[in-house]
């Protein structure tokens, strides 16, 4: 989908930033310098406008967030939120999330989420998606072994082939849903933008995954 360009985002973005990050590397390993508390830190790749991840780090202050998005003009909309309504654990990165670790030291992330990612449908292009084995080994380099994946979507093949490629990678499940809103863990679900717009039309598809510590 095209995003329509924001003339003021990018100015907006450098006066603001005390909540986003524009050069990520350079706080590999030292990303707890950036919040006012030294907490289990969660990433959220493809962030979008931010409805998740400022809910999410409302909803649990003992957590430090960081958002990564890549099109300016979209992340621009999350960061004028924080700055509405300041979270002290809370941070934005505006990068594309491909290459998670060279963003993120060994085991310093607690808990990925995929919301909604772009499912790529082309045979052809199913490297790009962030399901893929070449992402789930990024993400693999940079969680803690205790740390998990979050993933969330309304594609119906792209849940299919992502439970896949997991299996294959060697994950363990620990939950999957094939109708989340339909389902007790409904209760805790913090909707994204996409979700609360697009979920009447059909179910949404949810799994928790870890890594086998063995592999």
């Amino acid at each position: 989908m095209r995003v329509r360009k924001k003339p003021w985002a990018d100015d907006f973005i450098n006066d603001h930033q005390e909540f986003i990050v524009l050069e990520p590397q350079q706080l590999q390993g030292k990303w707890q310098e950036r919040f006012t508390k030294d907490q289990p830190l969660a990433v959220e790749i493809g962030t979008g406008k931010g409805q998740f991840i400022t809910e999410m780090a409302k909803k649990y202050p003992n957590i430090n967030f960081i958002g990564i998005e890549l099109q300016t003009s979209v992340i621009a909309v999350a960061l004028r939120k924080l700055v509405e309504n300041p979270l002290p654990n809370v941070q934005l990165v505006l990068t594309d999330g491909a290459d998670v670790n060279e963003i993120f030291a060994t085991g310093e992330v607690d808990r990925i989420y995929l919301n909604f990612s772009d499912p790529w449908p082309k045979k052809r292009h199913a490297k790009r998606r962030l399901t893929s084995p070449q992402f789930l080994k990024g993400y693999q380099m940079v969680l803690k072994p205790t740390g998990d994946i979050e993933f969330k979507t309304d594609n119906r093949g792209l849940f299919e082939y992502s439970l896949g490629s997991f299996n294959n990678y060697g994950l363990i499940f620990d939950a999957v849903y094939l109708d989340l809103h339909r389902s007790d863990a409904n209760e805790d679900n913090v909707e994204t933008e996409y979700e609360q717009k697009f979920s009447s039309k059909g179910p949404i598809y949810k799994l928790v995954a870890h890594f086998n510590a063995k592999n």
